[in-house]
């Protein structure tokens, strides 16, 4: 097996980063090269939209102390983490695929050379109709939210683009081939 690789799934709110991450879970469930951990985030997981583990501040705390986060950081007023069992993963040569903030790109990338970054985007009037979907912010917050473009890619990073703005067979199609692509 090759050396195993970290996939950054970055985009901004609405673009559909976890819905193509499912599809894509489910798509290469077989193929033992890919493995999708679980993110661990301080707030409450809707299950039929987010993939995640939820814990209050003080667990995450608690837990980035001892050491159970690869990366972390802060968004939104929320903390997020991505487990460090992913270096076991890529040691052992899987392809890790998680989805992350533009803001950990830069740690990621000094901390794991064979890190690839997959930009997932969809025109504004698509993310508003899911964000609004969502049922989990008022208008005035969906409006606010598309009006933040987020912390740009850095310098030097040239990430694979995936629109996912058209059908969503055509969102996964892409997402699926930029993996396998990765992988070799």
């Amino acid at each position: 097996m090759s050396s195993g690789a970290l996939v950054l799934v970055v985009g901004p709110s609405g673009a559909g980063k976890d819905t193509l991450i499912g599809a894509a879970k489910t798509a290469l469930a077989e193929d033992l090269r890919f493995i999708f951990p679980r993110r661990v985030v301080t707030r409450t997981a809707m299950v039929e939209l987010e993939d995640h583990d939820s814990v209050d501040v003080n667990e995450f705390s608690r837990q980035k102390l001892r050491g159970a986060y690869a990366l972390d950081w802060e968004a939104h007023g929320l903390c997020y983490g991505v487990p460090a069992a992913i270096d076991a993963a890529m040691t052992a040569g899987r392809i890790v695929v998680v989805n992350t903030s533009r803001k950990v790109i830069e740690r990621a990338t000094e901390k794991y050379p064979a890190c690839h970054v997959l930009l997932v985007s969809a025109r504004p009037e698509v993310r508003a109709a899911r964000l609004a979907g969502r049922g989990r912010e008022s208008a005035e917050d969906v409006a606010a939210r598309l009006q933040r473009e987020g912390a740009p890619v850095p310098e030097g990073i040239i990430p694979t683009i995936i629109d996912n703005s058209a059908s969503l067979e055509d969102g996964i199609a892409g997402f699926v081939a930029a993996l396998k692509s990765i992988a070799g």
